[in-house]
């Protein structure tokens, strides 16, 4: 990036404009908000003006600003991780004989833990790396992992080792180049109606608990007309504070019980602690034997890594105006960065098992906000959540955390997803990524898809004669047979027994 004379700057902004050319700073260019028609041009004029830069310093006011809208993506994000860490902590914590203190103080740990690395990668060197998130299809496979004797630090190591190889060998971006719309758009679909269908359930669940079905009707046909009417007036952004708002105020006007538990304190932050025999996790250090007991589940936690990627960077393009391809989400680097995340934090005795954030990513999108602003506010809003502690009170209580799901992740995945099939021979591919989801995980459904899909069975027979060999069949053929492989072993397909005893449980 070199930096031009004060006279060139007008014509060098023009260039950024029409080619995404651009030879002068991200701060000459900044133009104040009042000099444009509506928000949504001032926002996507910054998107298009911005020149993030890889593993240099990236600061704000420099580089970035931060606005308003950085804080909707922040908050939702927030309340995403505390929820998810929670549920990978209980999740070990219960084979293990572990107590709901133990729960608590390593999600605190975990809220800290990843605030440092928010901030050092996509605030600060790689400001096109997704946030490192929390990896939500791995936690029904946790009770199994424990079963088998597997142990957590060993997990998340060679999942960060893993990770690292398929960063390194740019092996995301690959695949995301040999998915088709068509399968992207499938994707989205399953992942927004089975997410959306889940909160509706668990929000009816809790509702029963309490002996009070309607609250859940009301909350939920309340967060429907609130949707609506931000969708009607362009303020869809605003949609996770609003509903979260409105869903807590709702249920607690309606006589839902409510009280702050989680006083304030600090986790303990000695990894001798978290690992040792008689504390924390109660395990001592893994061995070697505990590495081969979890590798075929580090090898299909990180295969699962593409697809969900792939999602989250094809929301934002959808999301983002033309000419902004530099602040877009890079697949590689996102793994880079949840790689060398997941492999401290586990060294350091956290629950968290990664994957890209799409709680924060997706509400992002739908505000027209760069990566590092808003990542820098979720790093401040995981570090007052875990040690002021009320906020995860509130994170956590079901009308609120409902509604930020289904409005912040799960209704715009299935909005991007319909928008990507709109065309005939997208359909075909979208269809059978649903089918086979369905049968299985979105894993398979991805994987089988594609493979259909690049050998020109489904899809855009066009697309499919102009792939190389390699692209065609050969890697979309190993990386089916590679997954179904490993879910085979650990007994992850419908109806058929692992093939590995030890997974027999």
């Amino acid at each position: 990036m070199t930096t031009t004379r004060k006279d060139d700057a007008s014509s060098q902004a023009e260039q950024v404009s029409d080619t995404q050319t651009v030879s002068d700073s991200y701060k000459n260019l900044h133009k104040p908000s009042s000099e444009f028609a509506s928000r949504d041009d001032y926002l996507e004029h910054e998107l298009q003006i911005m020149q993030p830069k890889r593993w240099r310093p990236n600061l704000p006011f420099r580089d970035y600003r931060f606005e308003f809208e950085d804080t909707i993506p922040a908050m939702a994000g927030t309340i995403g991780k505390v929820v998810m860490v929670g549920a990978i902590a209980a999740t070990f914590a219960a084979p293990l004989g572990l107590s709901d203190a133990f729960v608590l103080e390593n999600v605190r740990y975990e809220l800290l833990i990843v605030a440092i690395f928010i901030i050092l990668f996509s605030g600060f060197i790689l400001p096109t790396a997704n946030l490192a998130g929390t990896h939500g299809p791995l936690i029904p496979l946790i009770p199994i992992v424990v079963a088998a004797g597997g142990h957590p630090m060993a997990f998340g190591l060679l999942i960060g080792a893993l990770g690292l190889l398929l960063a390194i060998s740019k092996g995301g971006s690959l695949l995301a180049r040999l998915t088709s719309k068509g399968v992207c758009g499938g994707l989205l679909l399953y992942l927004g109606f089975i997410g959306t269908i889940s909160q509706v359930k668990k929000l009816f669940a809790w509702a029963e608990e309490i002996q009070m079905t309607h609250i859940a009707f009301i909350v939920i046909l309340a967060t429907i007309l609130l949707y609506a009417l931000l969708e009607h007036f362009k303020k869809r952004w605003l949609a996770v504070p609003l509903s979260c708002l409105i869903g807590g105020l709702t249920a607690f006007a309606l006589g839902a019980p409510f009280e702050f538990k989680t006083a304030p304190g600090m986790p303990n932050m000695n990894p001798i602690y978290w690992w040792g025999e008689n504390t924390g996790w109660m395990l001592g250090l893994p061995t070697l034997e505990s590495f081969v007991v979890v590798l075929p589940f580090a090898i299909l936690a990180v295969a699962m890594w593409s697809p969900d990627f792939l999602g989250h960077q094809v929301f934002q393009k959808i999301s983002y105006p033309k000419r902004t391809e530099k602040v877009q989400m890079n697949i590689d680097d996102t793994m880079l960065s949840a790689s060398v995340r997941q492999t401290f934090g586990s060294i350091l005795g956290g629950a968290n098992f990664t994957s890209s954030w799409g709680t924060y990513i997706v509400p992002a999108a739908i505000a027209k906000r760069p990566i590092p602003a808003g990542a820098i506010l979720t790093a401040l809003f995981c570090v007052i959540a875990g040690i002021w502690g009320y906020p995860m009170d509130l994170a956590i209580w079901q009308p609120v955390l409902c509604v930020a799901l289904i409005v912040g992740v799960f209704i715009p995945l299935l909005e991007a997803g319909m928008e990507m099939t709109r065309e005939g021979k997208t359909t075909q591919s979208a269809a059978i990524v649903v089918f086979a989801s369905t049968l299985v995980n979105p894993a398979f459904g991805w994987s089988l898809t594609m493979l259909l899909d690049n050998l020109g069975l489904i899809g855009c027979k066009e697309r499919s004669s102009e792939l190389t060999h390699m692209s065609r069949w050969i890697i979309p053929l190993f990386m089916f047979v590679l997954l179904t492989s490993v879910m085979a072993m650990v007994g992850m397909l419908p109806g058929i027994p692992a093939l590995l005893e030890n997974f027999r449980h």
